[in-house]
């Protein structure tokens, strides 16, 4: 994979959540894409629910926006091997607090992303965006849910 490919993906990506696009983030992501949050020890793994998420993320963010980026290789958390990846910088808020995050997307051999890890700051924001998404999983699962926590 290509720097030029990263960046096509990650464009593609930026496009996707800046139009607030499910359709074209599943063309984006690995069947067995691995998400790891700022608020919950394990990923959220597969498909279907990293879409999910994001669908309750993309409800959750206000005034998100993508301020930077960049590429090169870094380690997997899932198995350590190098990939290709992209750090997305942005800025957005959740639950009335300022965020400042990063996306890190790791590519696979076809340019799909296969493992996404947020890192968020600050430590009040982590928690206020946690309690949003966590209330947007419940809300969309129905009663009784425990949204993957």
């Amino acid at each position: 994979m290509t720097t030029a490919d990263r960046s096509s993906t990650a464009d593609r990506f930026r496009a996707a959540v800046d139009s607030r696009d499910l359709a074209a983030l599943d063309d984006l992501f690995t069947e067995d894409i691995r998400f790891y949050s700022p608020v919950k020890f394990t990923p959220f793994e597969g498909k279907p629910m990293v879409l999910r998420l994001f669908g309750v993320l993309l409800r959750t963010f206000h005034d998100f926006r993508y301020i930077g980026d960049h590429t090169g290789t870094a380690q997997t958390s899932a198995d350590g091997t190098p990939a290709p990846s992209a750090v997305l910088l942005f800025r957005a808020r959740a639950g009335g607090k300022e965020i400042h995050g990063i996306d890190l997307l790791h590519f696979d051999e076809d340019g799909r992303i296969k493992e996404f890890t947020v890192m968020v700051r600050p430590q009040s924001a982590v928690l206020a965006l946690g309690e949003a998404v966590h209330a947007g999983l419940v809300a969309e699962a129905g009663p009784g849910a425990d949204a993957g926590r």
